[in-house]
């Protein structure tokens, strides 16, 4: 007992003592006396607080303003284009994350605007990102936009995977984008110099560029600080665990412009439009219509495969948790049997132990 008291000495803090003179500034009030020089660490741990406090609150007002000035900014375009333009207003995930649904037009499901915004509102988060852009260079978090245009079945009548990225993004988009790795890389002289386009055949980018017009629309200089890539996909972006309906995509992604620059991109937004709609009119020759068929029977073979092995392991996982709960619940039960019971059942399983080994060694021999 002694010792312990003692230990508990020794953890104590001395009491605090006030010096008997104080010159410093002193607040009183009746019986009670503030001196601010004391609570100097307090003082540094408070200012801490209200800045974290404050920096939330204002990365949070830097988001929203972002997100809600660009949907504002093309509500009457959207109002033009669908019939129910912007479903339930902007909807919040979290403090970065934002997007809004849009349905009701001619070879348009739907369009998802998502905003994927950088976390201004969390000082930790914020600290890694910069510092983490120093050290790696090829790490550069963005306040991310796509405009995801899912198309009905008859607006684009073949399948294939094509986009236009900038080239400083290309590295980034094929590591993120599982669809795009059907592609390849090349230069246009119908781009502008800092877009190269992916895609399968060259036969599908002379098509697109035939019969559509969104080349302006890419020409604009006005895009370029924004412009990320533009995709036409049958694929979805991360790579499927089985065989499943394909989904026609036109997927635009964007760095979120500020607030004051929100008007840049109504060009290129504009002509997404008449873009999706002439995607109809893009006729490839048969034999790239027949490669473009035999990538996807070898995918869905390749995707058939795996799965049924996946199914195989499954099961296998299935009969060995069984087993192994079987083996368990045997093993409770004997653990409950008298010491005499238990050696029977332990004498019975080594017999039969041996009785497998013979055996197994006569069938050798």
């Amino acid at each position: 007992m002694a010792s312990f008291v003692n230990i508990l000495s020794r953890l104590t803090p001395p009491p605090f003592t006030a010096p008997d003179e104080y010159n410093g500034l002193e607040f009183r009030w009746k019986l009670f006396v503030f001196r601010p020089a004391y609570f100097k660490n307090e003082l540094y741990l408070l200012g801490v607080i209200l800045f974290y406090i404050a920096f939330f609150f204002v990365g949070q007002s830097v988001n929203s303003r972002k997100a809600e000035k660009w949907v504002n900014g093309y509500r009457n375009l959207l109002k033009d284009q669908f019939s129910s333009p912007v479903v339930n207003g902007l909807i919040r995930d979290g403090h970065s994350d934002f997007f809004t649904f849009s349905t009701g037009r001619k070879n348009v499901a739907s369009l998802h605007t998502i905003f994927r915004l950088k976390p201004y509102h969390d000082l930790a988060q914020t600290i890694y990102q910069t510092v983490w852009s120093l050290v790696d260079l090829q790490y550069n978090p963005k306040d991310d936009l796509q405009l995801d245009f899912k198309l009905i079945p008859s607006a684009l009548p073949h399948d294939f995977v094509w986009a236009v990225v900038a080239k400083d993004e290309l590295k980034t988009i094929r590591d993120s984008r599982w669809d795009l790795t059907f592609t390849k890389t090349s230069e246009n002289t119908l781009l502008p110099p800092n877009m190269s386009v992916m895609s399968e055949f060259a036969d599908v980018t002379e098509a697109i560029f035939k019969s559509t017009a969104i080349l302006d629309a890419l020409r604009d200089p006005k895009i370029v600080p924004y412009f990320r890539s533009l995709a036409v996909t049958d694929q979805p972006r991360e790579r499927p665990s089985e065989v499943a309906e394909p989904e026609k995509h036109v997927i635009l992604s964007l760095v979120c412009p500020s607030p004051s620059h929100v008007d840049d991109l109504n060009g290129l937004v504009s002509a997404l439009f008449p873009f999706v709609d002439s995607l109809s009119k893009v006729n490839l020759r048969p034999e790239t219509k027949t490669k473009l068929r035999k990538v996807r029977e070898n995918l869905e073979k390749t995707l058939k495969v795996e799965a049924e092995q996946a199914k195989k392991e499954e099961m296998e996982q299935a009969r060995e948790d069984q087993k192994a709960a079987k083996r368990k619940a045997e093993e409770e039960r004997i653990s409950k049997l008298s010491a005499a019971e238990q050696q029977k059942i332990l004498e019975r399983e080594r017999k039969r132990s041996i009785r497998k080994s013979q055996g197994k060694s006569i069938r050798k021999a």
